[in-house]
């Protein structure tokens, strides 16, 4: 009974926490060398195709625990303009939601001599949420039929750039949902606002490595919650545009700055068209005894180089 009690409180920990919102769950992966999935307005940013493949499994070592695979992908579409597509299966105990966001976006170079470049993006998201009851193991005949919701949505996003400097802010959600089909008294608003900025330091021509600190700040309307990832990271530049990167991660609630939510390590390596990346955050709370971390493997591709002259890339 008291392991039933603490998966139960785990599970309703994840669905208030970061994931089964009917939105995209967001952890590091956008610090794998690809802020498209948090953001439409990087669709298309690069003079390539852009693949990244992710398998990420929280709380390793509890039964049911939160796992999610996902599935991007951005190109450039002419020499102004980007295509984007994500795909994810997000899976927590009794509840599973898979969708999929289709993105355009479109750049402005508002300055070539520095670097200087303005881009706007936006999004269609479909978002599939089922709780499965039929494996419940309770016996309460008022809970029958599995329960589903689709919800169709909107994001939009800027992404301004100044040479090594790098603001984007994202509204995600725009639509309220539904909640006639679960019958339960819970915010409707799922808008979301986010803020990823950062600066590269020492990036030019000559310079065979950069350091890049970054913050990333989410706000949820429904219940005014806000959290802030505080980043960075090292990447060393080697022969043929190949590069090896490492970082770490401090994510926490922000009316709890020095009480983090979770802490971890990342690396990646990229050589030739391959992308390959690794990060582990350790769990900071009470949560710690009862499992080992979370783990998040990147794969990638970066396949038809030269497809834009452009001067828009990253």
């Amino acid at each position: 009974m008291k392991n039933l009690y603490l998966l139960t409180a785990l599970l309703l920990g994840s669905i208030l926490g970061y994931g089964q919102e009917l939105a995209i769950p967001t952890y590091t992966q956008y610090l794998a060398d690809n802020p498209f999935v948090i953001s439409p307005a990087y669709a298309g940013i690069g003079d390539y195709v852009k693949i990244r493949a992710n398998g990420l499994t929280q709380w390793v070592g509890i039964k049911d625990a939160p796992d999610m695979q996902s599935l991007a992908a951005d190109l450039r579409l002419g020499q102004r303009s980007g295509l984007g597509v994500f795909l994810y299966n997000d899976k927590n105990g009794f509840t599973e939601q898979r969708g999929f966001r289709a993105s355009f976006a479109h750049h402005l170079t508002l300055s070539k001599a520095r670097d200087q470049f303005l881009s706007f993006g936006m999004s269609y998201n479909m978002n599939s949420f089922r709780i499965d009851v039929a494996n419940f193991n309770i016996s309460d005949s008022s809970i029958e039929n599995d329960r589903k919701l689709i919800n169709h949505n909107f994001d939009i996003a800027f992404l301004y750039r100044l040479e090594s400097f790098y603001a984007n802010l994202t509204a995600s959600n725009l639509l309220n949902k539904d909640l006639n089909k679960f019958g339960i008294n819970e915010p409707g608003a799922l808008r979301n606002y986010q803020l990823y900025t950062g600066y590269v330091f020492n990036r030019s021509r000559n310079s065979d490595f950069e350091i890049e600190p970054s913050v990333y700040v989410q706000y949820f309307e429904s219940d005014g919650r806000s959290t802030t990832d505080l980043n960075l990271k090292y990447r060393r530049i080697l022969k043929n545009d190949n590069y090896f990167w490492a970082g770490v991660s401090y994510r926490f609630l922000n009316d709890q700055v020095m009480d983090p939510l979770n802490i971890g390590p990342m690396a990646g390596v990229k050589v030739s068209n391959f992308y390959f990346a690794y990060s582990y955050q350790v769990i900071t709370n009470e949560l710690t005894s009862n499992n080992s971390g979370t783990h998040m493997v990147t794969i990638g591709l970066d396949i038809f180089q030269g497809i834009s002259n452009c001067a828009c890339t990253l």
